[in-house]
């Protein structure tokens, strides 16, 4: 069985623990484990990721597709527990990229910081774009407005004015992005107990045999995307269905990214990022359930065009009460995207301390006022804002590039989110294969410990990794469900293929594998840049 982490009179202050890693106490070291709990949690979001995805996972899997959760929690969790060893060893800021660089070595260390990073920012682009539906749909609501959620304008306005607000809460300190994190538990525990209860006060439509029907999701006559599984619901509809899932349950990591901003972070953040995986599936797996129950009919088409906002407005039929789930729902997306931005800013400020990035002397800079990064909090929030404009190129016809296809109708943000999750899946895979290299090599968790156990948890944990970072890039036809749904064919691969280009480009011209040894030396007389 796992070994129990060390008891606290064994284990060294936080303070000098971070000094043993040649790193001075730079960022404010506040946060309790509900704190750390409520970033991971936020970032993973159910409220977020269900509302957002149920659709598309209904849509392809029928409501059996709620059985493909327990797969995908089951191998995160697996993932969780090697990075619950790994944060416990080295509880620092940037986490993936500290992680793989002290167990491997600095080359591989830059190259999972490099790609865990880009994913995070895009992410951050995802979910402020992804909160204009519900926004729009409560502005109209309250004052008679016909703002239309799906305008390019609208989006990016939307976007912005959020970035900003989220930015302003990560400069001013950790403490009040934790005190949101807080409330956004709250809110989701509302957004996913709370609508459940709601919908079945309000009566179900189906009985819970539903849960196990495809709804005629199998054949194109009567899928609601026109999509064909060919009759076949496994392997078939299955290894799409179960895409909605693994687009969901990431961000437990964040934990550890926010490390050295929390009190004893060597237990804490272990347990937080465990608890997040397990809170995450059971909230979850109730929602979806309670969404594909309160289904009205046997058609799905329009839960497709009207989303959860269509199945809540045809259950609750309390103008008052739907109001009240859409605040919810955009609480959650705006806690979520303020952690998931607190965690890559963190990212970024780990990088630069090692002077791995050009312009790593302000990317690392810290406010004597806020103790925040702020340089760091800022191209946190500009790429995105950025990537947001985006939404505005949008092809009318099929782009023939080379040996593949842009296709028509698909805006140039969903692309490039599409990499979101396969960077993330890239990124973690690379950590765990560094960690079960390391241990073949000798290394031991300082912490946490699986012990006997080890080396079965991270085997599967690879094979669950790597088979899903497959099902996420395979380049299927554009005909085909997963292209059509998910990854657009070549175009995951292929930004995964130039972010990986300009990587090189800047791996080459900075060589920061030849710097680290220089900053930590620096870092040991003077401490880093502070504004």
């Amino acid at each position: 069985m796992p070994q129990p982490v060390g008891t606290e009179h064994d284990q060294p202050p936080d303070t000098d623990q971070l000094a043993s890693f040649g790193y001075h106490q730079e960022l404010r070291r506040s946060l309790s484990f509900f704190s750390n709990f409520g970033v991971a949690f936020t970032y993973l979001s159910p409220v977020v990721g269900i509302y957002s995805l149920f659709a598309l996972g209904v849509g392809t899997g029928g409501p059996r597709y709620i059985w493909t959760i327990p797969i995908v929690v089951a191998g995160q969790l697996l993932v969780s527990l090697v990075f619950a060893e790994l944060g416990s060893s080295y509880p620092l800021a940037g986490a993936l990229y500290q992680w793989s660089r002290r167990v491997i070595g600095p080359s591989y260390g830059w190259w999972v910081g490099w790609i865990y990073a880009w994913a995070l920012i895009i992410t951050v682009a995802s979910v402020d774009t992804g909160i204009t539906s519900y926004v729009v749909t409560l502005v109209n609501n309250w004052f008679g407005t016909h703002f239309t959620a799906s305008s390019a304008n609208v989006i990016f306005i939307c976007t912005i004015v959020l970035i900003a607000i989220q930015a302003t809460i990560n400069v001013v300190g950790v403490n009040y992005t934790a005190l949101i994190a807080r409330w956004g538990v709250w809110v989701e525990v509302l957004g996913t107990f709370g609508v459940f209860v709601l919908l079945a006060v309000a009566g179900f439509h189906h009985s819970a045999g539903y849960l196990n029907s495809t709804a005629g999701t199998t054949r194109a006559a009567h899928n609601p995307f026109g999509v064909s599984f060919g009759g076949s619901w496994f392997p078939g509809a299955a290894l799409i269905a179960v895409l909605a899932n693994v687009y969901i349950f990431y961000g437990f990591e964040s934990a550890g990214d926010i490390a050295e901003e929390v009190v004893d972070a060597r237990r804490r953040v272990p347990r937080a990022m465990v608890t997040t995986m397990i809170v995450g599936g059971i909230t979850s797996f109730l929602l979806v359930a309670g969404l594909s129950l309160a289904i009205p009919g046997s058609s799905l088409s329009k839960v497709i065009t009207g989303g959860v906002p269509y199945i809540i407005s045809s259950n609750i039929h309390s103008s008052a009460l739907a109001d009240t789930v859409l605040v919810l729902i955009c609480l959650a997306f705006f806690s979520c995207g303020l952690s998931v931005q607190a965690a890559g800013s963190r990212v970024l400020f780990s990088y630069a301390r090692d002077r791995q990035l050009p312009a790593s002397r302000a990317l690392r800079s810290i406010s004597r006022q806020t103790k925040t990064p702020v340089v760091a909090v800022l191209v946190a929030t500009v790429l995105p804002a950025l990537f947001a404009l985006l939404a505005r190129a949008t092809p009318a016809k099929p782009v023939h590039i080379l040996f593949f296809t842009y296709p028509a109708k698909v805006n140039a943000l969903f692309i490039l989110v599409s990499f979101a999750t396969s960077g993330i899946y890239l990124s973690f895979q690379m950590v765990v294969l560094g960690a079960l290299i390391g241990r073949i090599r000798g290394w031991r968790p300082a912490g946490f410990d699986l012990g006997r156990w080890a080396y079965p948890v991270y085997i599967v944990a690879m094979i669950y990794g790597v088979g899903m970072l497959v099902n996420i890039v395979f380049p299927s036809a554009l005909t085909s469900p997963r292209a059509a749904l998910f990854n657009y064919g070549w175009m995951t691969l292929v930004v995964m293929f130039v972010i990986l280009v300009i990587g090189a480009v800047v791996y080459l011209a900075h060589q920061p594998h030849k710097r680290h040894g220089e900053e930590v030396k620096e870092l040991a007389h003077s401490g880093s840049e502070v504004q």
